[in-house]
């Protein structure tokens, strides 16, 4: 990756935006591993007293998660795509915050990803190079993201 495009890189990666993306950089990414970085700053979501919470660091894993899906549909010549987080199991926490401040490192691995878009994927944060937290976390990606949040819908929409 070309260090000029990474606050671009990750606008093309992951599909969240303004106070949802909280990815800063996308330092490595290839087709079984994501590196990426988040700075905790001042206007950070959820931040209450120059912390976060450790529990938000899950979100902080989908998200490099997010990336990794982003830039295989990307070099399989398809458009980025909505994604689910669909289970955490592990989550281990070293510490009870994140401070303002510092500089998440996000790893994630994949460990699985099936044809139906199941997938699953053992993440560490690390935060000046000693683990902070650590999870595997489940994640389903279907084909059509869109047309699968429309179909939902409209099931929903049936049922009442």
């Amino acid at each position: 990756m070309n260090p000029m495009d990474e606050a671009l890189r990750v606008a093309d990666l992951v599909p969240h935006r303004r106070t949802m993306s909280w990815l800063d950089r996308v330092i490595s990414v290839d087709a079984e591993r994501v590196v990426a970085e988040a700075d905790i700053g001042e206007a950070s979501l959820f931040l209450r007293g120059g912390q976060l919470d450790a529990w938000i660091g899950i979100e902080y894993m989908a998200q490099a998660i997010a990336a990794w899906a982003g830039h295989r549909a990307r070099s399989q010549g398809r458009s980025v795509t909505l994604g689910f987080l669909v289970g955490t199991r592990r989550y281990d926490v070293r510490r009870q915050s994140f401070k303002a401040g510092e500089c998440l490192r996000i790893e994630a691995n994949c460990e699985l990803m099936a044809d139906n878009g199941l997938g699953m994927f053992a993440c560490r944060i690390l935060v000046g190079g000693e683990v902070a937290a650590t999870a595997n976390l489940s994640v389903f990606e279907p084909p059509e993201g869109e047309a699968f949040l429309n179909v939902e819908a409209g099931k929903k929409g049936e049922a009442s």
